[in-house]
């Protein structure tokens, strides 16, 4: 019997540019970190987002899979904070008509405190539904919203 010879299999090179890919892959993360930036000065004075960038143990080249990695989390991290602000937008807008009706009505909100990090403001104002006059006025039905000065 002849043993039949195979060629070897031919080698097909795909062309990665890698320089081209982490080209991409760091505008990519630029562009995620100046949206986490943009959302950051959207948000203050509110607290309670984490806005920091890990660190990948120092310093040192990326390679392609811990760049993508990066991206990924800065994209999560862009979406988490995108949707939580959305979530306390709609709450203190909620707030914001609260007050109007308030002080439309400070009868129908009785004792109802709300303050200025509610409505996303800095400082220590609030609007307290009081009665006028204090029990006198709580016992006719006198009812006011306080505006406080702010911090004492």
């Amino acid at each position: 019997m002849s043993e039949l010879t195979l060629a070897p299999p031919l080698r097909i090179s795909t062309g990665i540019d890698e320089a081209a890919a982490r080209r991409t892959l760091r505008a990519q993360i630029a562009k995620l970190e100046r949206e986490l930036a943009e959302l950051f000065t959207r948000a203050y004075p509110r607290k309670g987002f984490d806005w920091s960038v890990a660190s990948r143990s120092g310093p040192r080249l990326l390679g392609l899979q811990e760049l993508e990695e990066l991206r990924d989390d800065l994209a999560g991290r862009v979406e988490d904070v995108r949707h939580e602000l959305r979530g306390r937008n709609q709450v203190e807008q909620a707030n914001i008509r609260l007050i109007d009706r308030m002080v439309a009505d400070p009868a129908s909100y009785r004792w109802v405190q709300v303050s200025a990090d509610d409505v996303g403001a800095r400082g220590c104002k609030y609007w307290h539904s009081l009665p006028k006059l204090g029990i006198v006025g709580m016992l006719m039905g006198w009812w006011r919203v306080k505006i406080s000065s702010g911090c004492p």
